[in-house]
């Protein structure tokens, strides 16, 4: 009988779990994803037209994020992106012949004019802003029909620094100047394939100004009177906890906060 290994099979942003929300264990197949370092850890598509096994359920990356650890989190973030890189690089960006996978690295090769391509991660700067000892900044996002407030967030351009880029998203995003730019904390964020970076920052200047096509509303908020926020799990709700109640941003063995 061949050993099982611990399975990542995700349909989309769904992954393939039990009605405890554990992973299942499946026997091995040439096309799996091997991510594991010791243990057999692996990750495979659920194309459409495969059947969900019996016991099994699918559920969104996302929710996840409430009833995980950190850790088992950041394993199917891992798992996730992995796959969506492997389906996304078939073809070489170079010469357009298609690609093998390497046989001990994460990467792409071709076998015409052997250029490797890699995972690539996208950082994105996510900001917690303060005015005063008790006022936060929060924002709704323009793309999102929700009535849920969240923070300041955005891509990290081509030369630009941490710092810079939370200066430039803040003001873009809502005309306003900030200091006292500090680091806070990272988070996986496979939507499809980011790094959250998160700091926090205070109010300097300026009158808030939208920048429409992103954010449909923003305003500061008391500690007291918050509107709806991103749900436990998430970078934001932790950062937003972080500033008024004083709890840590992340914790390697504990759910974020």
């Amino acid at each position: 009988m061949s050993k099982l290994s611990l399975a990542y099979i995700f349909q989309q942003q769904q992954l393939l779990v039990d009605e405890n929300f554990q992973l299942p264990q499946v026997e091995q197949l040439a096309s799996d994803l091997n991510i594991g370092t010791g243990d057999q850890v692996i990750a495979r598509d659920l194309l459409e037209n495969e059947s969900i096994p019996e016991g099994l359920q699918l559920v969104p990356i996302r929710q996840l994020l409430q009833v995980w650890n950190v850790r088992q989190f950041e394993q199917a973030s891992r798992a996730i992106q992995l796959l969506e890189w492997r389906r996304n690089h078939k073809f070489c960006s170079h010469c357009g012949s298609a690609t093998e996978v390497h046989a001990s690295e994460y990467a792409m090769v071709c076998p015409a004019c052997v250029y490797h391509q890699y995972p690539r991660v996208n950082p994105c700067v996510i900001t917690v802003i303060t005015r005063g000892e008790d006022e936060i900044l929060l924002a709704k996002n323009a793309k999102n029909a929700r009535q849920m407030y969240g923070l300041i967030a955005g891509f990290v351009e081509v030369g630009e620094t941490l710092e810079d880029a939370v200066r430039r998203e803040t003001e873009e995003e809502v005309g306003l100047k900030v200091n006292n730019i500090q680091y806070l904390a990272s988070q996986p964020w496979p939507f499809p394939s980011n790094l959250m970076i998160a700091f926090k920052a205070e109010y300097a200047s300026g009158e808030l100004q939208l920048q429409e096509e992103e954010i449909s509303d923003a305003a500061f908020f008391k500690f007291d009177a918050l509107p709806e926020i991103p749900f436990k799990g998430s970078i934001a709700h932790s950062m937003i906890m972080h500033v008024i109640h004083g709890t840590q941003v992340a914790d390697d063995t504990q759910a974020w906060l």
